[in-house]
């Protein structure tokens, strides 16, 4: 049975994925993305220009993954401060629940291959327009974005690496405690 070129380009970007949060970007070979993925090294190069390409377009993926599943159930007529924190809950959830993902999105972030290096923000990261939005009507510090997200985004992060990195078990009343920990942080 031949396997179908969105399979293909599936099983690539599972392989990059995988291999990624197990070796770290800078030590998964081509070669190995492609084995692991079960075709030709040549076929990666097929449906990706270059390695560069390939880690792009799966940040993309999961990014986009990230911002639906995150966002899922935002409620725009809902009070800004319960949208951040519904916000925070669910990327922390999703982190917890896709570690692999976790660990590739903050290889990329600290990676070259960022697009916003210096911390300028991705207009389609609605969880950044809350906060600037937040930071507008003086619910949370008037500070520099980088501050704010270095406060919202640290301590969600740690514990993400702590469970992804050592298995730290992550109970729901942790959760709630690390974001109320991140609100306390950025409220006026």
């Amino acid at each position: 049975m031949k396997v179908k070129k969105e399979e293909k380009h599936a099983a690539l970007l599972q392989s990059a994925l995988d291999l990624f949060a197990e070796k770290g970007i800078d030590n998964a070979s081509t070669a190995l993305i492609a084995k692991r993925a079960g075709v030709a090294s040549g076929t990666l190069f097929f449906h990706f220009n270059s390695k560069e390409e390939l880690i792009q377009v799966l940040f993309e993926e999961i990014q986009d993954r990230i911002e639906r599943n995150v966002l899922a159930n935002d409620e725009p007529e809902k009070p800004l401060k319960e949208r951040l924190f519904n916000g925070f809950y669910g990327l922390l959830n999703y982190f917890l629940d896709h570690p692999d993902e976790f660990k590739f999105v903050e290889q990329y972030y600290f990676s070259p291959f960022n697009k916003y290096p210096n911390n300028v923000p991705d207009e389609n990261e609605t969880l950044i327009q809350l906060l600037l939005e937040a930071r507008d009507r003086g619910l949370v510090k008037n500070e520099s974005i980088l501050f704010l997200k270095i406060i919202a985004f640290g301590p969600l992060t740690h514990l993400a690496k702590e469970h992804a990195q050592h298995g730290t078990p992550v109970d729901e009343h942790t959760m709630r405690q690390i974001v109320q920990a991140c609100w306390d942080g950025l409220a006026k």
